[in-house]
């Protein structure tokens, strides 16, 4: 098992928490927010997707907590470190703050699959212990993702599983995977989505 540092709070204050047992939408990193780069590791190759922008905004105006949950196994392969990866995310809340949004956290796993850890996706440790940092419930968590391991994480913890179609999303769906209970273009479209459920049963209650 490879010790390394298992997680990454953000390094600046994020925005606040509503306090509420509410739901809240947790994000992979690379194919989801950003353009898909292998082994990024270079804060330059970042890059927002279309529908990010106006997505988060969406959710963060309705007051939707938001948090992201990624693997990073280059830092356990030996491709970057901790400090170089701490770079990429801050340059990453920099680029959302550009456009008037952020994220409550970033969290990340640094190992590699063959380092059977708890905390890489899709087994549940960070998703968890966002959920503990930030006082919300896993279980009422809306997980959007581009692979597998995104929804099978929601699926573990009794939360809502999203598939996007940026990244390697529409590979996935094209290839039969069938098990997230939303396939979407984009993150925008899954706010609006979340946000009409939202309303829905907000009005049945």
């Amino acid at each position: 098992m490879n010790h390394l540092e298992p997680r990454q709070r953000l390094p600046f204050p994020g925005p606040s928490v509503p306090a509420a047992n509410r739901p809240w939408v947790v994000l992979d990193r690379d194919g989801t927010l950003v353009r898909e780069c292998h082994y990024l590791c270079n804060p330059e190759q970042l890059e927002l997707l279309p529908g990010v922008v106006p997505g988060l905004r969406m959710l963060l105006q309705h007051g939707v907590p938001v948090a992201v949950v990624t693997n990073q196994s280059a830092v356990g392969r030996g491709l970057l470190d901790h400090a170089q990866l701490g770079r990429i995310h801050a340059r990453l809340d920099w680029l959302l703050q550009q456009h008037g949004v952020r994220v409550h956290g970033i969290y990340y796993c640094p190992h590699r699959p063959e380092d059977r850890c708890r905390c890489r996706k899709p087994a549940p440790g960070l998703l968890e212990e966002a959920a503990g940092d930030l006082g919300l419930n896993p279980a009422r968590a809306i997980v959007v993702g581009d692979k597998p391991c995104d929804v099978e994480l929601a699926l573990a913890v009794g939360a809502i599983g999203v598939l996007v179609r940026t990244g390697y999303g529409a590979q996935y769906e094209q290839s039969g995977y069938d098990k997230a209970h939303l396939v979407a273009d984009n993150l925008h479209q899954v706010a609006r989505w979340f946000l009409a459920r939202t309303l829905l049963r907000s009005k049945a209650a």
